[in-house]
C-alpha cells in the first residue's frame, strides 16, 4: 500500500503522533535504568554495580534507543511549536505570545515533575530552549536546518576533543604509565562517582515526602543545570525539527523514495558508528570516563542519524499500518505523550521508589525490560477508551486551558 499523493490533514496529524508515540514508548526504555537506580546508573552497566546480564540490556538500549529516541522527541517538540503557532495564527491571535505562555506553563510542569518525582525530567528544559527557538521560528526552513546542524556539529565536536584527551588520560591511568596529575584526576573523577550514587540511593529509598525535601534542598537548580548541560543538544534539534516541519516532512510533502533513501543512509551509518562505538566500549571493559564521553559528545552524531531516520522509516511505515490495531493505540499514546511521560515517572516511581515498592534496590538490572514492557502496555491502554469520551490527555488538557487562560478564544 503507497502513501496517498495528497494526505489529508488528519492523516497528517496521525502520522505525526504515531511518530510521537513510538518517541514515548522508546524513551522509557532508556528512562528506566534512572527510575531503578542512582543517575550515573544510566551511563554505564558498571554503576552502581556489575550485574550478570545487566551489560546485554545496557548494550540493546545503547544501540536501539540512548539517544535516538530523545533526539527524536526533541526534533517532534519542534515540530509541534510550529504546528501550535500556525494553529494560533489561523485564531488571529499572536503566535510568539501564546506560544511564550504555553512554554512557560511546560517550564512549571517540568520543574514540578522534577522536584516531586524525577531527577530525569525534560520538560524544564524543553521550555527553556523553547523559548529561545521560538525567537528564530519565522525564518525560512534552510537556514533553520543550516543554523541546527551547524550548532550541533560544532560544539559537540569541540566538546569531543576534549573528551578524547580525557579518554586517552584515562586509559594511560588504567594501563599503569600515567602521570601523577592524571592518576589523581582519575581518583578524583571515581570519588565524585561514588558520592553521586550515595547521594541518588538516599532520594531513591526514602519516602515521597523526605525525597523531595532532599530535592529541594541539596539540588533546587539542578533543571537549571540541565538545560545548560543539554543546550547545545535540544536547541539545535529543535531548529532542525521545525525545519523538517515547515519543509513538509512530517506533513507528508516528502516522497517515498526521499524517505527511504534518509532512512536506509542515515540509520546505516549512524548504527555502523555506534556499532563501532560500543565494539571499543566493550573491549575495553566499559571505562567510565569513555562512558560517559560516549554517551555525550562522542555518540551525539550516530544519536541524530539515527533518530532521523527513525523518523523516515515510521513516515513510511505508517500508511502501511494505519489501519491495524496496535497503529492505532500508539497513534492515541502519542496524542498523549505529555500524560504519558509523566504518568510512567510515576508508575516507575511506584515500583522502584522508597515511597512505593522499594525494587530499585532490591532487583538486577537485568529485570528492567519487564518493567518497559509494563509501562508499554500501559501507554497504549488507556489512551484510545479516554480519547473517544474527550479531545485530549488529561494533562494535555490542563496545559492548554492554562496557556489560554484569560484569553478569549
Amino acid at each position: 500500500m503507497r502513501a496517498p499523493e495528497h494526505p489529508s490533514p488528519a492523516d497528517r496529524i496521525e502520522a505525526l503522533d504515531f511518530v510521537r508515540g513510538v518517541a514515548v514508548l522508546g524513551i522509557l526504555a532508556i528512562n528506566i535504568t534512572g527510575f531503578w537506580g542512582p543517575t550515573l546508573s544510566s551511563f554505564s552497566p558498571m554503576i552502581p554495580r556489575a550485574e550478570p546480564g545487566g551489560a546485554a540490556w545496557f548494550t540493546l538500549a545503547f544501540v536501539l534507543f540512548e539517544g535516538k529516541m530523545r533526539a527524536l522527541f526533541t526534533l517532534l517538540f519542534g515540530a509541534s511549536m510550529m504546528l501550535f503557532c500556525a494553529s494560533v495564527e489561523r485564531r488571529g491571535r499572536q503566535p510568539e505570545l501564546m506560544q511564550a505562555r504555553r512554554l512557560l506553563w511546560l517550564g512549571v510542569f517540568g520543574y514540578a515533575h522534577y522536584l516531586l518525582l524525577w531527577w530525569g525530567d525534560i520538560l524544564f528544559p524543553y521550555a527553556l530552549c523553547g523559548l529561545l527557538a521560538l525567537a528564530l521560528r519565522r525564518l525560512a526552513p534552510v537556514t533553520l536546518a543550516a543554523l541546527g546542524l551547524s550548532i550541533f556539529v560544532l560544539s559537540h565536536g569541540a566538546a569531543m576533543v576534549g573528551d578524547l584527551y580525557g579518554l586517552a588520560a584515562e586509559q594511560r591511568v588504567l594501563a599503569g604509565h600515567a602521570s601523577p596529575a592524571e592518576v589523581a584526576e582519575q581518583a578524583g573523577m571515581m570519588q565524585r562517582i561514588a558520592a553521586s550514587v550515595a547521594d541518588d540511593v538516599r532520594i531513591l529509598n526514602a519516602g515521597f515526602v523526605e525525597a523531595v525535601r532532599l530535592r529541594w534542598t541539596t539540588a533546587p537548580f539542578l533543571p537549571f543545570e540541565t538545560t545548560l548541560s543539554t543546550l547545545t543538544e535540544t536547541f539545535p534539534l529543535m531548529l532542525l525539527g521545525m525545519a523538517l516541519q515547515t519543509s513538509g516532512f512530517f506533513a507528508g510533502d516528502w516522497s517515498e523514495r526521499a524517505l527511504r533513501a534518509l532512512a536506509i543512509g542515515t540509520i546505516g551509518i549512524g548504527g555502523a558508528l555506534t556499532l563501532a562505538l560500543l565494539g571499543w566500549l566493550v573491549a575495553h571493559g566499559w571505562p567510565p570516563r569513555a562512558m560517559f564521553a560516549a554517551l555525550g559528545s562522542l555518540g551525539a552524531l550516530p544519536h541524530l542519524l539515527m533518530a532521523l531516520g527513525y523518523a523516515a522509516g515510521l513516515l513510511l511505515l505508517w500508511p502501511r499500518v494505519a489501519d491495524r490495531a496496535l497503529a492505532r493505540r500508539i497513534v492515541a499514546a502519542g496524542r498523549c505523550a505529555f500524560t504519558n511521560y509523566i504518568g510512567t515517572t510515576a508508575l516507575m516511581g511506584a515500583f522502584f521508589s522508597g515511597w512505593g515498592l522499594g525494587l530499585g534496590p532490591e532487583i538486577p538490572r537485568a529485570w528492567l525490560p519487564l518493567f518497559v514492557v509494563t509501562g508499554w502496555l500501559a501507554m497504549v491502554a488507556w489512551p484510545r477508551w479516554w480519547l473517544v469520551r474527550f479531545r485530549q490527555g488529561p494533562l494535555e488538557a490542563l496545559w492548554r486551558r492554562l496557556t489560554w487562560l484569560g484569553v478569549s478564544r
